[in-house]
C-alpha cells in the first residue's frame, strides 16, 4: 500500500470539489437551481446539485491516480478501477436526471442496478465469496454476480439517498464512512478499495465546508446516490462487503422507518419552533424525526451532529471487526 499515493488522490479530489464549489454555487443560483431549505425559518431557497462538484472531485482525482500509474508506476487493477468508475459516473447521470426533471420514485429505486453492470463484468472473473464476522468466508457464486452485487448498488445508493436533507448530515456521515472504510482497506492492503474511499473522502470534506449549517449549497440526489454508489463499488472491488453493511446500518434503519411510512416525500423535515426541530404534526416519518421525538425537539445542528456520532460509532465497530491495525 502506497500511502503517498493514496495522499495525493485525497489532496486532488478535496482540491478539485474545494475550489470548483464556489463557482458552481453561483452557476447554480443564477440559473435558477435551487431548493428550499425547509427546515429554516421561512424556507430559503439554496443552490442545488451541487453533488456535481463532488463528481468532480472522485473522478478527477480517480484519473489522476490513473497518471500516477501510468506515468510513476504505482500499482493497483486498472480494469477494476475503470469499472467502478464507470458505475459511480452513471449513478451520477441518475441523480442529475431526476434533481432536473423529479423522476419517479419506482424508476429511481431500480435504475442502479444497470450501473452495477460494470461491477457485474469485472466481478465475474473474480472472488464470489463474501467474509462475514465470526462465520470467515461465503462463496455464494453466481448469486454473487448476477443479484448481490446489482442489489448491493442499488440499496445502498438508495439508503444514503433517504437520509438527507439537513445541513451537513450527509457529507458528514459520508466522510465518517469512508474514512472508516479507508482504515479498513489500508489494513487489508486493498489498493482499489483504498483509492476510491480516499477520493470520496476529500471530496465529501470539502463539501462539508460549504453544506455545514447554514449551508451555502445542498448536494442533490446527484450527491446522495453517488455516496451510496461509491461505498457499494468500494467493498465490493476490495472484497470486503460486511465493511459496507455494517456502515450502512443507520441509513438502514432510516430506511426501516420510512418504509413503514410508504416511503413519505414531504413533511419528512422538521417543524421550527423556538430554534428547535419538532416532527411535522407531531409524526414520525424518518429516523431523524424519531431523534426529534426522543430529544423533546433539538437543533438542526445538534440533529447533524448525531448522525455524525451514530456513524462514527459503527464505523468504529467495521474498523474493531475487520482492520488489523496493530
Amino acid at each position: 500500500m502506497d500511502l503517498l499515493m493514496l495522499f495525493l488522490v485525497f489532496a486532488s479530489s478535496l482540491s478539485i470539489t474545494f475550489f470548483s464549489l464556489p463557482f458552481l454555487i453561483r452557476k447554480l443560483a443564477a440559473s435558477g437551481i435551487v431548493g428550499k431549505d425547509v427546515n429554516k425559518e421561512g424556507k430559503p431557497e439554496v443552490p442545488e446539485m451541487g453533488g456535481l462538484a463532488v463528481i468532480m472531485g472522485v473522478i478527477g482525482s480517480l484519473l489522476f491516480a490513473i497518471g500516477l500509474r501510468t506515468f510513476f508506476g504505482y500499482q493497483f487493477a486498472l480494469v477494476e478501477m475503470l469499472a467502478a468508475m464507470l458505475t459511480i459516473t452513471i449513478i451520477a447521470l441518475i441523480g442529475t436526471f431526476d434533481d432536473l426533471f423529479d423522476m419517479r420514485k419506482d424508476v429511481k429505486t431500480v435504475l442502479p442496478m444497470v450501473a452495477s453492470l460494470p461491477l457485474v463484468a469485472v466481478s465475474a472473473a473474480g472472488s464470489t465469496a463474501i467474509s462475514l464476522p465470526i462465520i470467515g468466508l461465503v462463496d455464494f457464486g453466481f448469486l454473487y454476480i448476477f443479484l448481490l452485487i446489482p442489489l448491493g448498488v442499488t440499496v445502498a445508493s438508495n439508503l444514503t439517498n433517504m437520509l438527507a436533507g439537513f445541513n451537513g448530515m450527509e457529507a458528514g456521515m459520508g466522510s465518517v464512512m469512508f474514512a472508516s472504510a479507508l482504515l479498513v482497506a489500508i489494513s487489508a492492503g486493498s489498493v482499489e478499495m483504498a483509492l476510491l474511499c480516499a477520493s470520496m473522502l476529500g471530496a465529501l470534506l470539502a463539501f462539508l465546508r460549504y453544506s455545514w449549517y447554514p449551508a451555502k449549497v445542498f448536494m442533490g440526489d446527484i450527491g446522495t446516490l453517488a455516496i451510496g454508489a461509491t461505498l457499494a463499488s468500494a467493498v465490493i472491488i476490495g472484497n470486503m462487503e460486511s465493511v459496507g453493511a455494517i456502515l450502512v446500518l443507520p441509513y438502514l434503519l432510516d430506511f426501516a422507518i420510512k418504509a413503514y411510512n410508504r416511503f413519505p416525500s414531504t413533511k419528512w423535515w422538521g417543524e421550527l419552533r423556538e430554534g428547535k426541530l419538532y416532527p411535522v404534526e407531531g409524526k414520525v416519518r424518518g429516523l431523524a424525526q424519531a431523534v426529534m421525538k426522543i430529544s423533546g425537539g433539538i437543533s438542526e445542528q445538534k440533529l447533524v451532529a448525531f448522525f455524525i456520532a451514530a456513524e462514527a460509532f459503527f464505523g468504529l465497530l467495521a474498523i474493531v471487526l475487520y482492520a488489523r491495525l496493530l
